[in-house]
């Protein structure tokens, strides 16, 4: 491991004990900022109006720490605008965000689209999918934005628990986002949960970021911050254990493949490999060869968009 990051993690890693609610709340109401929290969803009512529920409970009506929350659907067929509402959510549809610009699927683009439609100095993403959560989700990693000027984004870090076996989550994250961490971009080494879902920046840095419109987002998100405001500005906190909807092989194999690409566009501009992936399922004729796109579609930076320059204005 590089010596910087021997020292960032020295530095730049803590514990969510380290801030204790009352000091981060304090923090908050002595610099102004305002706190935005995001959840993107598809087809999540099965948990998406509890973890509004806490959130709720604890940051906005116990604390005022969090000042909105705002579920952005991406084309459910359930209840999850419905219930996301009735836990006390404001909810968006994505096809409603920037209608100009016809909507692609995929998480990148609805985290993308969220920055139109929430006015917070500090914006926390959490997936929608989560089980048994806690709020120290959202206080953990937006504590240090709140009390560390230095810092720009947090990521947090968790035990990700599989099949009752600790630590055996984050298949994509070990298989293929740490090797290509490691290998091309070595000061991003110490993240722990690099493809996470649970992390929070201020606005001022992701406005200047391009967004893969699929899942290379985090991925993508975490080298162009690297190289925007260099590693120090970068941080990770551990919030406990995150317990969640974990996916098939299959579905594995094409985030996988999304992030790949996304990796290599930023090591080889201009060249890009068969943004393609087959894969094979069994059928009464044998295995049978199913071939899925990748995303290769990137959203410029929200600072870029007209609307958007214009809302700052009014």
């Amino acid at each position: 491991m590089l010596e910087e990051v021997e020292r960032w993690l020295a530095t730049r890693s803590w514990s969510v004990a380290d801030r204790p609610l009352p000091r981060i709340l304090a923090a908050k109401q002595r610099t102004g900022q305002t706190i935005s929290v995001v959840l993107p969803a598809l087809d999540e009512e099965e948990t998406v109006g509890d973890i509004v529920t806490v959130i709720r409970r604890d940051l906005v009506e116990r604390v005022p720490l969090v000042d909105e929350i705002v579920v952005v659907d991406s084309g459910s067929t359930d209840r999850t605008s419905a219930v996301a509402a009735a836990a006390g959510a404001r909810v968006v549809h994505r096809d409603d965000i920037l209608p100009r610009i016809p909507a692609a699927p995929g998480k990148g683009e609805v985290l993308w689209r969220s920055l139109l439609v929430t006015g917070g100095d500090i914006v926390c993403f959490v997936d929608a999918d989560l089980r048994e959560f806690s709020s120290d989700f959202v206080s953990g990693i937006v504590g240090p934005l709140l009390t560390e000027p230095g810092v720009d984004l947090v990521k947090g870090m968790y035990d990700r628990p599989l099949g009752g076996a600790a630590g055996q989550g984050g298949r994509v994250t070990e298989l293929m986002a740490r090797p290509l961490l490691n290998m091309h971009w070595p000061q991003l080494a110490g993240f722990v949960q690099p493809l996470g879902g649970e992390y929070a920046a201020r606005r001022s840095l992701l406005e200047q970021l391009p967004f893969p419109v699929g899942y290379g987002v985090e991925l993508g998100m975490l080298v162009d911050a690297l190289h925007l405001v260099g590693l120090d500005a970068l941080a990770q906190v551990d919030v406990g254990v995150r317990r969640h909807r974990h996916q098939d092989g299959q579905a594995l194999g094409r985030m996988a493949a999304a992030i790949y690409r996304t990796a290599q566009l930023r090591l080889a501009r201009g060249h890009l490999v068969r943004p393609a992936l087959t894969q094979f399922e069994r059928g009464a004729a044998g295995f049978e060869p199913r071939t899925y796109s990748v995303d290769t579609e990137e959203r410029p930076p929200m600072a870029q968009i007209a609307e958007y320059a214009a809302r700052r204005v009014a």
